[in-house]
Order: C-alpha cells, then sequence, then structure tokens
C-alpha cells in the first residue's frame, strides 16, 4: 500500500475537526453509486478534477462520507478513517489518483455493510452484449487493455478502474462509479487512436489527467452497467512463460487473495470484512470464466490475446 491507513474512534474524529474547522475549505460532492461523498481540500485544482471525474449529487443531499484533504507538516502521509461516520481525514496526499480512490473505498465501505454491494478494483466493458472485466495488481496494464478493447467499435466502457457489484444466485452485474477516467500520459503513445486526446488534456504533477474518451469513442461508448461474463486477470511475471492460461475458480480466488484483492485502497481490513470480500470473491469467480493473461509481451501482442480468449 503506498499510504498508511490507521482507524480512529470518534472522539478523535471530532477533535480533529475542531482542529482544522477554520481552514479554508473547497467543497464539492459526488454521487459515486448513490453514495454522497462530500470532498474538503485545500486546492482548487482537486476540487475541479473531482468534479470533472464523478457525477455529481445535489447540494440538498446530507453526506453520507467524507474525505478531508489536510496539509500539516508536523503530520506523516496517510489517512485517519472514523468508520461509523465514514470520515476519512487525509494528511499531506500531493496525488489525486490516490483521493479518488479513497472517495471509492468509503462508498465501497458503506455499500459493502449496508447494501451487500461489493467493490471490484478493476475496468469492465461490455462487448457484443457480454460483460468482461480486467482485474490486475498495480502497473500490469490494467487502464492499457481496457482503452486497447474499447477501439473495437462492439465495445463498450463500464468503468476503467472501479465498480459495484450486488450479489446474486445470477450471473454478476457491474455497475460504474465514475464519469470521467483518470489516465495515464503515455495512453496515446500506446495506442495512436487516443493521441489527440491526450494532447489536449491537462496533466497533474503524477502525468495523470481526468479526460472524457466520448470524445475519441463516440456517443454511447460509455454505459452505466453490464453483465459479467468474462473475467482476465493479469500479471507482469517474467519468469512464467505462458501467456494465457485458464484458471479455476479456487485458483483466480488464491490469486486475489495473494495479491491484497488487488485493491491497495481498502479502508477497513478487519477480519469480519475479509470474511465478507472472500465470500463475495469466490462467488463471483465461479459465475464467470476465468483466465490469467501475462503482460510481458508488447501492448499490441497482449492485446491481440486477450482478444482471442474473449471471442
Amino acid at each position: 500500500m503506498s499510504y498508511p491507513v490507521r482507524l480512529i474512534s470518534y472522539e478523535e474524529k471530532d477533535l480533529l475537526y475542531e482542529q482544522y474547522s477554520s481552514y479554508p475549505f473547497h467543497t464539492a460532492k459526488a454521487d459515486i453509486s448513490g453514495c454522497c461523498v462530500k470532498l474538503y481540500t485545500l486546492s482548487s485544482s482537486v476540487k475541479d478534477m473531482w468534479e470533472d471525474n464523478f457525477y455529481s449529487m445535489s447540494e440538498t443531499v446530507r453526506s453520507h462520507g467524507r474525505v478531508i484533504c489536510l496539509e500539516d507538516s508536523e503530520r506523516p502521509l496517510e489517512v485517519l478513517f472514523e468508520p461509523n461516520t465514514k470520515t476519512a481525514f487525509l494528511f499531506n496526499f500531493d496525488y489525486y489518483g490516490w483521493i479518488k480512490s479513497v472517495a471509492l473505498a468509503l462508498a465501497g465501505d458503506i455499500l459493502e455493510d449496508e447494501h451487500q454491494i461489493h467493490s471490484v478494483h478493476g475496468a469492465a466493458l461490455d462487448i457484443d452484449g457480454k460483460g468482461i472485466t480486467l482485474i490486475a495488481p498495480s502497473k500490469t496494464g490494467k487502464t492499457t487493455h481496457s482503452w486497447g478493447l474499447l477501439r473495437s467499435k462492439d465495445a463498450r466502457l463500464v468503468t476503467d478502474d472501479w465498480y459495484f457489484v450486488r450479489s446474486s444466485e445470477r450471473r454478476p452485474v457491474a455497475f460504474g462509479s465514475e464519469k470521467n477516467c483518470y489516465i495515464d500520459a503515455d495512453i496515446g503513445t500506446i495506442w495512436d487512436e487516443y493521441r489527440g486526446l491526450v494532447e489536449k488534456a491537462k496533466f497533474d504533477n503524477r502525468q495523470r489527467a481526468v479526460v472524457n474518451v466520448r470524445w475519441v469513442t463516440g456517443r454511447g461508448s460509455v454505459v452505466p452497467m453490464t453483465t459479467i461474463h468474462e473475467v482476465v486477470m493479469l500479471k507482469r511475471d517474467r519468469e512464467d512463460k505462458r501467456l494465457v492460461r485458464e484458471l479455476t475458480p479456487e485458483e483466480a480466488w488464491e490469486y486475489l487473495s495473494a495479491n491484497d484483492l488487488c485493491n491497495p485502497h481498502q479502508m477497513v481490513r478487519d477480519e469480519r470484512k475479509m470474511k465478507v470480500r472472500e465470500k463475495f470473491f469466490r462467488q463471483f469467480l465461479a459465475q464467470a470464466r476465468v483466465h490469467l493473461v501475462n503482460t510481458t509481451a508488447t501492448p499490441q501482442e497482449t492485446q491481440a490475446a486477450i482478444v482471442e480468449l474473449i471471442k
């Protein structure tokens, strides 16, 4: 995990509120799968990215959770999270990617406990009526290959980063969570179709930007949900010469479990929560076909292998 998370009490939360209440915050409310998450930040650029990234929530709706971004040179980089009020204090974060991931994790915590709706840190697309998800540890190609698949006229994007699933006895349905995508600057060098989009984007200090992929792929290329038929897990392992192999549900769970569910942004990791997540993922993986793809080849070669296996 790139930042530590420490759980705090209700009383500690109140003390922090009091300590920082005089800060001149910019605020904005996001609708994340029906949860109202309110941002407090000292940075107008972070507020602008948040409003471009997420669907907005009416100001008349009271927040279900709060993400409070603070700068304090006397504190380390960390998240202090009060789980009862779903309040996260983010100290010294200069990376928007972590801020939006904390917001998604906070919404996931609410949905998991109160509505049996679960988080998947992965991409999801609808390809010719069937849902495909890419689940992977960081820096193994999740965004690269979801955007690669989106170049097909048969493909529609649900999300390139995070979605929510309600458990049932039927195939899982993935619901998107963000209005626009947060991408790396190099996506235009990998897939030439996106070069113009990248050239017009405003990049932050980590060379990432919130962009509207519809400007390239057209109206109707982003949809709110899909039914998952195919799970593609990614890894980058130069010792393994196999490019693609099918996994049993047990093998798939073992891979997820060994890689922190491919989600470093979990706010609460107690025994109860981890049992809930294990139960969900075991059912989820048993309801679809699962493959593991090694992304050590070129993006073009790997993309061809993914396209072939999901035909």
